[in-house]
């Protein structure tokens, strides 16, 4: 784009100092002569031409006038060539989303939305946003996500997100009345989807379970439990944030979901050989029931459909999940 301006200025500079060496002109009437030429509005020639600077202008109009041409057909050719792309990339995503099923849905994406996009992104690219701003447009491309523009509270916008195959739904919108709204419009589109919603206040959280949320939380609530917890006990928090975080390969700690076919079903953990074959350590079992037993006894059974709470190394914890088959 630099290029054709400096040329375009050239243009302008040459034909200048053509008609002040041919017809002997001044800097102002050949400058104007030199634009009334290029821009061919049709004004009259300022002074009576000689036989040189007729064929001058014949030279200017083509070399000039074409390339200004030329130059305004590649514009006009790279804004349609961009809306054709954008279409076409539109397409492809909406063709994307349509395909996906057990995805997340998360409705807004401000600073909370971000960050836990990043964060389940760690594990699973199957996930849509729902945001309204035509501003995060470009923030959303740029972090490489599946994205809808558009009220999250409208039933066809949440459609097309695919809500009625979705695995879960996040509520992170800006304003607790337009969480509440939309956790009420989803659960009536799908009344098995698990929704997870925000909340600023313990009155308004009331209002998400009434409305449908299967989980509600407080960033304020949890921001200041995080704050506590590094303060009176500053050696558990950094063990936490290191085990939860993703940081770091040397410990983590997963959920390993039990099918109804597995080996493991049915044994008790001394003969599972979970420690023995993958060096992971068992924290916790939830129960089918939503029961959870803490530091269970070598003796206790595992069952078809619990979901084990286990502690180890990355690699570990991946061999030991493609085992059960959650992977």
């Amino acid at each position: 784009m630099e290029m054709a301006v400096i040329i375009a200025v050239l243009f302008f500079i040459f034909g200048t100092a053509g008609y002040m060496a041919i017809e002997g002109w001044g800097v102002l009437d050949s400058a104007y002569m030199t634009a009334i030429t290029l821009s061919t509005v049709g004004f009259l020639e300022v002074h009576d031409l000689s036989d040189g600077g007729r064929l001058f202008t014949i030279f200017l109009i083509f070399t000039g006038v074409g390339y200004f041409l030329y130059l305004g057909g590649v514009f006009i050719s790279s804004v349609v060539d961009g809306e054709i792309k954008s279409m076409l990339g539109r397409k492809r995503l909406d063709n994307k989303i349509k395909k996906m099923n057990d995805h997340y849905i998360v409705c807004g994406y401000g600073r909370i939305g971000r960050v836990l996009c990043k964060f389940v992104g760690e594990d699973t690219q199957d996930i849509v946003v729902v945001e309204q701003s035509e501003e995060l447009k470009d923030v959303l491309e740029k972090d490489k996500i599946h994205y809808i523009i558009g009220d999250a509270g409208n039933e066809e916008v949440l459609e097309k997100a695919g809500i009625k195959r979705a695995k879960a739904l996040v509520a992170v919108l800006a304003t607790d009345t337009a969480n509440v709204f939309l956790v009420l419009t989803a659960r009536q589109l799908n009344p098995d989807i698990y929704i997870m919603a925000r909340a600023s206040s313990p009155m308004v959280g009331k209002k998400l379970y009434v409305a449908g949320a299967n989980q509600v939380e407080s960033p304020y609530d949890i921001g200041g439990v995080s704050m506590g917890l590094k303060l009176l006990r500053p050696t558990v928090s950094n063990f936490l944030n290191t085990a939860l975080s993703r940081q770091s390969d040397a410990i983590q700690i997963e959920e390993a979901f039990v099918p109804e076919i597995s080996d493991y079903a049915g044994k008790p953990l001394k003969d599972s050989g979970i420690r023995q074959n993958y060096n992971l350590i068992i924290i916790a079992i939830k129960e089918k029931s939503g029961h959870m037993e803490f530091a269970p006894h070598f003796e206790t059974i595992i069952h078809p459909r619990d979901t084990l709470i286990v502690m180890g190394k990355t690699a570990d914890l991946k061999a030991f999940r493609r085992a059960l088959g959650n992977i």
